[in-house]
This record gives C-alpha cells, structure tokens and sequence, in this order.
C-alpha cells in the first residue's frame, strides 16, 4: 500500500505539471482514474504539509512553491549534475541544441538526467526522467559501447528491439554494427529512429569510474549537416570532464 501510495503522489505532481491549472477534487480523481475517497485524502495529506493549497472554495488545487523548492534544493545538491553542468551550459552554448546527460538504468534503459534547452523555437524537447531505449538512441548506443561484449550481448537480448519506423535498427547485428562504426567515426548518431526528423549525436563520458554519455540533439535538418563540428565539441567537454574527476 505504501509503495501504491507513493507512486499517487508522483501521478499527482506529474498531472498538474501537464495540465498547469487548478483541479478541482472531482476532476482530478478522474485524471488519475481513482475513487475520490481516495484522492482527498492524498489532497488533504499534502495541503496539510503545505505542498498543495486551495485557490478558492470549490475552485479547485494547485501546487504551492514549496515543491519547486524542494526540488531546487534537491537538484543543487546533485554530486553528479553539480561537476557537470557547466559543461552542459557550455556545450547547449557552443551549439545552440538541446543537450541530454544520461545514464544507463539497472534495467538497461537510459534515463535522463538533465536536459537543456536549445534557444530555438523549433527544438527537441525532452524532460529529465523520461526513460528511452537503448537500440535508438545516440545516448544508448554510446553507453553500450562502453560495456564489454558479453554485457552487450545480455542487454540487447534482454531488451524488446521495438520497431519506431523504417530507421530504426531492430537486430542485434545491425545495432553491434552502427556502435562499430560510430567508435571509428567518433560519434553515436540517432537519425529519426525513435522520433521522427529529430537528430541526436552523442559521446560516452567516465566520470569517477561510472560510465555516463552526452547528446547534443535537434531537428534532423540542423543536426545532421553539423554533426562533424557538433561531435568535435563533444568530444573535448566529454574529455575535458573525465580529466576533472
């Protein structure tokens, strides 16, 4: 019961960051598809601890600034994130992309662990915490590449190789193919095989002996005339962090 209500807490949090507005008790129970019995006293819980408050009778709840706090303190406290952002900062800087820090679950997917944003309009736009997998991702195939064949092999056989379009690389083989070429290249290259017309390249990055990879990611039509440069610049902050730790 009490991982089932914890898991609540965090649909709740993630319900109001997707619908950004007050929700009355009624209309969030629904979202959530739980009894409303059930739902106030989640509600109840954490106005009570000052994370939720009523904007007005019968209008409905929305998130106070404590949660924001909290997770800033959280995130400022981070041993990782703290040693790399500003490469991070740098690297979204120098090519004006979105930049992805990831690592490899225990599971064998990649999770995000920051994101920055790319100053376009138009831009890749994923969230730290989403999970994505392994055989079409940049950040999956440069983590791969860091584990020893037999690792490697155990992963990918373990993991469903879902077909996203005609791009994606569905067999063993052609994925152990594209990880070979792209060491020899220098880059990991995501080209529309999870997501179509969005573009990623990617380096893998040891820091305190914990394998980690960087993506630089966009448009395909702004990645991919750039990747050169783009993987040129990667490859010196992902050098430049391992000389650090």
């Amino acid at each position: 019961m009490s991982v089932k209500t914890a898991l609540r807490v965090i649909e709740i949090i993630e319900t109001y960051a997707r619908e950004k507005r007050a929700l009355p008790l009624s209309e969030l129970a629904r979202l959530l598809d739980v009894p409303v019995s059930s739902c106030l006293a989640l509600i109840r819980t954490l106005t009570g601890l000052g994370y939720l408050y009523e904007t007005g009778r019968r209008q409905g709840y929305y998130p106070t600034g404590r949660l924001l706090a909290m997770a800033q303190r959280i995130a400022r406290a981070d041993p990782v994130l703290d040693r790399v952002y500003p490469s991070l900062v740098e690297l979204r800087d120098a090519t004006r992309e979105t930049v992805v820090f990831a690592k490899l679950t225990q599971d064998g997917r990649v999770v995000y662990l920051d994101v920055l944003d790319s100053p376009h309009t138009i831009r890749y736009a994923p969230v730290a915490g989403e999970f994505k997998d392994v055989h079409a991702n940049s950040l999956g195939k440069a983590l791969m590449s860091l584990m020893d064949e037999p690792a490697r092999d155990a992963l990918l056989a373990a993991t469903p190789l879902t077909r996203y379009n005609d791009r994606t690389l569905v067999t063993r083989e052609a994925v152990l193919q594209d990880i070979d070429r792209s060491r020899q290249r220098g880059w990991f290259m995501n080209s529309g095989e999870s997501i179509p017309d969005v573009g990623a390249i990617a380096w893998p990055v040891t820091l305190s002996g914990e394998h980690y990879a960087i993506s630089v990611g966009g448009p395909i039509y702004r990645i991919e005339p750039c990747q050169e440069e783009y993987a040129r610049i990667l490859r010196a902050a992902c050098t430049g962090l391992e000389q650090q730790s």
